[in-house]
């Protein structure tokens, strides 16, 4: 069956009915936790101001326990050593003796040693953060951007394993059982004894927050009809996971503690439990694997709330089955096969990836800006409302690799431009000449993509729309009944 055929036979349900607007909105509103998992690491992983600890008990003076931690040049402010402390011993020594610091003795020539006591945390913006709990700091300091980075790995491998299983067991299926594996195991890392536990949990937690994402927006693109797709894909899915990133600098801003934090962003999610028995499971995907009659059940029942009357027969028995065989089960090898399909994959990929480095490196970046880190979160957050409008805007008036090109180019050069800002307290700017570069050149990369503006959404593999620029004198096809390679002649 094609799109064609697909919309023709669903047409009587109306574009934009009661069943349609109730799919649109719970499925938009499953994604608002995306929002607080994908950036509460900005709050529960920043690093408060600190120094080594001085014990209450090292029977030292208060002079010299104000004079027993270094002070060093950090972006050409003077600021107390983060790593270091003058010898202890010393100072008890001279302490006991009487002597008076900067007076008595010069207090820069006595020897340095590590903070042997561990850390003193300034509390003054966090009661606590992963960072001050396990004392992420200095010698240790390289696990707080580790613990970011097991989450993208999680992320990862999601994005891998979320198609297959969805397209294995279906789109509703995996919708919810991911969003209960990112609330549990949110849930459980609110308890975590150890940075490494915490770590594990949070690769879980990726898995589960990119899985809910993609099911949710795989399943509205395939329920909703061409004219709200766009809407949804856009406005939709993105405005709602961007009411999950703003509400998060507001918690996070009266909750102070980052266990607290994590479980008052948690226990939202048991609230969409009951979505199970609302949200159904996609009669594209159920057509696909010959549940003709469930598939038809959805259907009238989307037809009675949208109190239209369904015909007597959905589907022709003659679109849906195959004339001889099994259908064939696609799998991610797939995408690699064809030549021209894996050269749009690659695109495709390589864009998004750029796009994903650029998008989380600029918004985890915003606790490390001068000013407050929840007010930085939340401008971060909002600006993203205009940015999506206007992507809604322009797709439905431009073509699609323009679109890609003129934001994508024009976000790299921006990021390029930073590099003009005056260096005074200003100093760490390869990271946008990394990532200005980078997104320059994926919206380059947008312009090799085939278009699809108004254009159908393609069913299957042999659907696909041909690689600009790519000419074979054959095309390879995957035969839909017998799963055998075809080879027809391009057009």
């Amino acid at each position: 069956m094609t799109e064609t055929d697909y919309e023709d036979n669903t047409a009587f349900l109306g574009e934009w009915g009661p069943f349609q607007q109730m799919v649109f909105f719970l499925l938009c509103l499953s994604i608002i936790p995306n929002g607080f998992t994908g950036m509460s690491i900005v709050f529960i992983g920043d690093t408060p101001s600190h120094h080594c600890l001085i014990p209450a008990n090292a029977n030292i003076t208060d002079e010299w326990r104000n004079h027993s931690i270094p002070l060093e040049e950090e972006s050409g402010t003077v600021v107390l050593s983060k790593c270091t402390r003058y010898k202890l011993d010393v100072i008890k020594s001279f302490s006991e003796k009487g002597y008076v610091p900067g007076i008595d003795v010069n207090v820069s020539e006595i020897q340095h040693e590590t903070c042997l006591d561990g850390w003193e945390y300034d509390q003054g913006t966090y009661i606590s953060t992963i960072v001050s709990e396990w004392d992420l700091v200095c010698a240790d300091k390289w696990k707080n951007p580790l613990t970011s980075s097991v989450f993208f790995c999680g992320v990862f491998t999601g994005s891998f394993l979320s198609g297959q299983l969805s397209d294995r067991f279906g789109r509703k299926i995996v919708l919810f059982a991911t969003m209960g594996v990112q609330t549990v195991f949110t849930f459980i890392q609110v308890f975590s004894p150890s940075w490494v536990l915490f770590c594990a949990l949070f690769f879980v937690v990726g898995m589960g927050q990119i899985s809910n994402y993609v099911a949710a927006f795989v399943l509205g693109t395939e329920m909703l009809s061409p004219s709200k797709r766009i809407i949804y894909s856009t406005l939709g899915v993105c405005i709602f996971y961007t009411i999950g990133y703003t509400l998060l600098p507001a918690v996070a801003f009266f909750i102070r503690d980052w266990r607290m934090l994590m479980l008052a962003l948690t226990l939202p999610g048991f609230l969409y439990i009951p979505f199970w028995w609302f949200i159904p499971e996609s009669p594209r995907w159920l057509l696909s694997q010959g549940r003709v009659q469930e598939a038809e059940a959805i259907l009238r029942d989307a037809a009675r709330r949208n109190r239209v009357t369904a015909p007597e027969v959905i589907f022709r028995p003659v679109q849906i089955e195959p004339k001889a065989g099994k259908l064939v089960a696609h799998n991610i090898c797939d995408l690699v096969r064809s030549s021209n399909i894996r050269w749009v994959s690659i695109t495709l990929w390589l864009v998004w990836t750029i796009l994903s480095i650029g998008y989380f490196a600029l918004s985890l970046n915003t606790s490390n800006l001068a000013g407050s880190s929840y007010l930085n979160c939340f401008l971060s957050a909002a600006i993203e409302v205009p940015a999506y409008t206007m992507a809604w805007l322009m797709f439905r008036c431009c073509p699609r690799r323009l679109c890609l090109f003129s934001t994508l180019f024009l976000g790299g050069v921006v990021l390029l431009f930073i590099n003009l800002i005056p260096p005074r307290g200003y100093s760490k700017s390869l990271p946008y000449i990394l990532m200005g570069s980078l997104t320059a050149l994926s919206g380059l990369l947008s312009l090799l993509l085939p278009e699809s503006h108004r254009m159908p959404l393609p069913d299957a593999i042999t659907h696909m729309q041909t690689f600009p620029g790519w000419k074979k004198r054959a095309v390879y096809k995957l035969s839909q009944t017998t799963g055998e390679e075809d080879v027809s002649d391009t057009l």
